[in-house]
Order: structure tokens, then C-alpha cells, then sequence
């Protein structure tokens, strides 16, 4: 089967792999319908060693159940389903506390002997508590959509969730990426009053006014600090949701929080150390965040995708076949394409 391989930054190629065939009881195998390159797969398109051994990159992806183990009792032969980007059990203790992404016997995509999602299928350890069947047909005009509960939408909608965000409250998101988009979209559900973006590139911020954003702030720095101070009474937001994944971001956030607010982050941080020092103690300001359990958000997320109420896939603003998905790598670095949909 063909599958997506990263050699060395900027070295992405289409290969023949082995099939993916079942390997233990618990496992499906999945034929992929759709899949797409997320932010954090830049990172390694950037930055992999050229001595270093390649290996497959993925992890959104959604799907035809093309097989299944013997011990798999929830699904069958022909369903569709989308995967969160980590594979769990969803019986064990964190799993039943909402905290898949710590499942005891689960793990990621491209670890082991378990391949990558930019691929023509995928082996589905722990199926029967990993996969989501989905209510539409494979050609629906929704897959799009449905698929950003695979992470992008789960993981801004984490990112709200983690900061607490609630009906009335104010709140400022860093980054105009698809994440943080999604943060926006998700801010908007639950209720927020009033959703500052941060972001400078304007397809993405009328994207964020269309998800929900009630005012876009296009400074850096101190002079964006100063404009969400001046947009919220001086007194910065509720929450800050931050999508960008570099400390700067996080400067930013504690800048333009109020005093006994939330900083939540999300995304994969290239950074080990966070400025959070005695002034930010004296401010009573919380910090929280971390990686999305997307497993235990599909199911609530889903119904207003299916009856139309939220569509997350707008997201995605170009599509390319599998064998072009080496363009998609270079678009998105280039900061010519927002999100990349991969299509079978």
C-alpha cells in the first residue's frame, strides 16, 4: 500500500509499505478515505536530521473498517469511522476519567510497529475503543468536517474546555491557525461573549469572524497587548486561549489575561520553560492546557456537525490527492495553505 514517509526536513515521499493487516485480536484494519496534514507535522517537515532513519507521518484520518481482529465486537466490515490521533482501550481508569491520551494500554501513530495516517489504510490497535462510527456515507459532503474530530477541532475545543470558558465570559485566542480557528469556533459554543483573535493573515481572521471572533487584533507584541487592553476595559479577558506553540504566544497571554483568569495552551509546544514568574502569581492567574483527549470529545462534538449547526471544515482550503501530498507539506510551510485535506 502506499503510505506518506518523512526522510529529512522538507523530504516528503509516497511509498509502497507493507499492507496493513491485523496483528491482534483487537485490531481493524482501516481503508482511509480522508486524511490531512496537521500544523504539528511541520515541526518534523522542518526539522528531522537528514541521518536520521525515516518513517511514516500522520495521525488524522477517518475510514471504511476494511477488516477486524476477532476479539473486535463493536464494529463490522464497511463502516465508516473517524480515529482521534491516539489509539486507546477507553475502558481503563484514565480512560473512563476523559483522559484517553493516558490510556494504559494505548499509545500514537508512528510508534512501534503501528504506521502513519497519510496512508491507503492503517492497522487500529484497541479498534473497538479507539474508532467512532459515523452516520453518513462515505461520499457525504460532511467528511470534512467530521474529520477535524479526528484533532484540530477536539484540540481547540480542549483548549476552551481546559480554560473554562462559559456563556458571558470574554476571551482572547493567539493564532489564526487551524487550531486556533477552532479554538474560536469552540469558544463561540459554549457560549462567549466576546472572542478577540490575534491573528495578522486575513483569509484565516475572516475565517475566525465567520466561526465567531467579535474583533481581530493584527499587532505583535506590546502593541497587541495594549489593543486587547483597550478592547476589553483595560482590563484584559477571561481566558486566554493560546494555539500557537512558541513562548512568545505565552508571553502574550499572560499579558492579556485579567487578573484571576485562565491561560490555557494547546498544540505541540516548541518550548520547555513558560515565563510565569511572581508577577503572574500575584495575579491569581491559572495555567492549563495540554494535549487534547479527542476520543472523549467526538461523540459530544458530533451532532452539530451532522445537523449543520457548526462546519469545522472550512478549515481545510486546499485538497490534494495522496500522491501530491509532498505540495501540501511545502504549501503549508510556506503559509500558502491554512490546512491540507488528503483525499483517497
Amino acid at each position: 500500500m502506499k503510505a506518506t514517509m518523512i526522510y529529512a526536513a522538507g523530504d516528503i515521499r509516497v511509498e509502497n509499505i507493507p499492507d496493513a493487516t491485523i496483528k491482534n485480536p483487537t485490531d481493524a484494519v482501516v481503508r482511509v478515505v480522508r486524511s490531512c496534514i496537521c500544523g504539528s507535522d511541520l515541526w518534523p517537515y522542518g526539522s528531522k536530521p537528514a541521518d536520521s532513519a525515516p518513517n511514516t507521518i500522520g495521525h488524522e484520518f477517518l475510514g471504511v473498517v476494511e477488516d477486524i481482529g476477532a476479539d473486535v465486537t463493536g464494529l463490522k466490515k464497511g463502516d465508516l469511522v473517524v480515529s482521534p490521533f491516539t489509539w486507546s482501550d477507553n475502558t481503563c481508569d484514565f480512560c473512563a476519567e476523559g483522559l484517553q491520551t493516558s490510556c494504559r494500554h494505548g499509545g500514537s501513530w508512528n510508534a512501534g510497529d503501528v504506521t502513519g495516517c497519510q496512508a491507503e489504510a492503517v492497522r487500529v490497535p484497541q479498534a473497538d475503543g479507539t474508532l467512532v462510527k459515523l452516520p453518513v456515507a462515505e461520499d457525504s459532503a460532511l467528511l470534512a468536517s467530521l474529520l477535524t474530530l479526528s484533532d484540530v477541532y477536539c484540540t481547540g475545543h480542549h483548549c476552551a474546555v481546559s480554560a473554562g470558558v462559559t456563556a458571558g465570559q470574554t476571551v482572547t485566542v493567539i493564532g489564526d491557525g487551524a487550531v486556533g480557528l477552532s479554538a474560536v469556533l469552540a469558544a463561540k459554543q459554549l457560549g462567549a461573549e466576546q472572542i478577540i483573535l490575534m491573528g495578522r493573515h486575513r483569509a484565516r481572521t475572516d475565517l475566525g469572524r465567520a466561526f465567531g471572533a467579535t474583533d481581530i487584533v493584527a499587532e505583535r507584541g506590546d502593541e497587541g497587548v495594549q489593543r486587547v487592553r483597550e478592547l476589553t476595559g483595560g482590563d484584559g479577558t477571561h481566558a486566554v486561549l493560546e494555539c500557537v506553540g512558541l513562548s512568545p504566544a505565552v508571553d502574550t497571554a499572560f499579558d492579556v489575561v485579567r487578573d484571576g483568569g485562565v491561560v490555557s495552551r494547546v498544540g505541540a509546544p516548541q518550548y520547555t520553560e513558560a515565563q510565569a514568574g511572581f508577577g503572574v502569581f500575584l495575579r491569581n492567574i491559572t495555567f492549563t492546557g495540554g494535549v487534547a483527549p479527542a476520543r472523549n470529545y467526538i461523540e459530544d462534538l458530533m451532532p452539530a456537525i451532522l445537523d449543520g449547526t457548526v462546519e469545522p471544515g472550512k478549515v481545510f482550503d486546499s485538497t490534494l490527492a495522496l500522491d501530491d501530498i509532498a505540495d501540501g507539506y511545502q504549501a503549508m510551510a510556506d503559509r500558502k495553505a491554512l490546512k491540507v485535506l488528503i483525499t483517497d
